[in-house]
């Protein structure tokens, strides 16, 4: 099979979203979209047409508004490629730096997200375009914690992570398993964009200072994934 069009969706990773080391300043963090995000660099090495419809701050739950808004552009698309969960996990920090003690849900809960991931993917199989998915990469709970917590109370977050930065990580990692779940309940391919983080011993040095977004570096590991994927299909040599 030979490639033509190609769509993604998804949040600010898909999108390319790194720190902009020139225009932020001690306390202020400012972003800006990388020329070398992985989806750019599948487009120029691939050399077809990849439209990234990804948006900074998106959930799963918007997911379907775009879908439908790009219908056209999917009938027309061998594949969409699909990178949600960071901001489904995410949590209002402000409301639990405010009331630690008090009960707090994610942006999208888990359910929520699986049901919500599954009715995206019919829906994409529908307009007779193949899905696939892309796991969570890495976040660094230290670089993190000290991110979300700028300007607001730290040992009352720390609290209500149960004294823990650690569970930043394993709440990620659940709803990365919820990815790869999916994945074999939906029989959706699922590319490992994990992995190639873990597999290297520095793997937090691919992260942007905030933690979260992964750098240059780490969007040609992401691509790197990528394209050992279509190479295992054959789709590329």
């Amino acid at each position: 099979m030979r490639l033509k069009t190609v769509c993604g969706f998804g949040d600010s990773v898909m999108k390319g979203i790194v720190i902009d080391k020139n225009n932020s300043q001690e306390g202020t963090v400012k972003y800006k979209i990388s020329d070398l995000g992985f989806a750019a660099r599948c487009r120029v090495n691939l050399g077809i047409e990849v439209e990234n419809f990804a948006r900074f701050g998106s959930t799963v739950a918007q997911a379907m508004k775009y879908i439908e808004r790009y219908t056209d552009r999917i009938k027309k698309s061998d594949y969409v490629l699909f990178e949600y969960g960071g901001n489904d996990c995410n949590y209002n920090w402000k409301d639990i730096s405010d009331a630690p003690d008090a009960i707090h849900h994610p942006t999208v809960k888990i359910d929520d997200f699986v049901r919500l991931y599954g009715e995206v993917i019919d829906k994409v199989r529908s307009l007779g375009a193949r899905p696939v998915l892309l796991s969570l990469p890495i976040l660094d709970p230290e670089k993190y914690f000290r991110h979300l917590s700028k300007g607001l109370n730290a040992d009352n977050i720390l609290r209500w992570l149960n004294g823990s930065i650690m569970n930043l990580d394993r709440w990620h990692e659940r709803y990365n398993m919820e990815i790869f779940r999916l994945g074999v309940l939906k029989q959706v391919p699922v590319i490992d964009i994990t992995s190639v983080f873990l597999e290297r011993r520095n793997h937090f040095e691919y992260l942007c200072e905030d933690g979260i977004h992964p750098n240059d570096d780490g969007h040609a590991l992401i691509e790197n994934a990528i394209m050992e994927y279509l190479r295992r299909l054959k789709i590329v040599a």
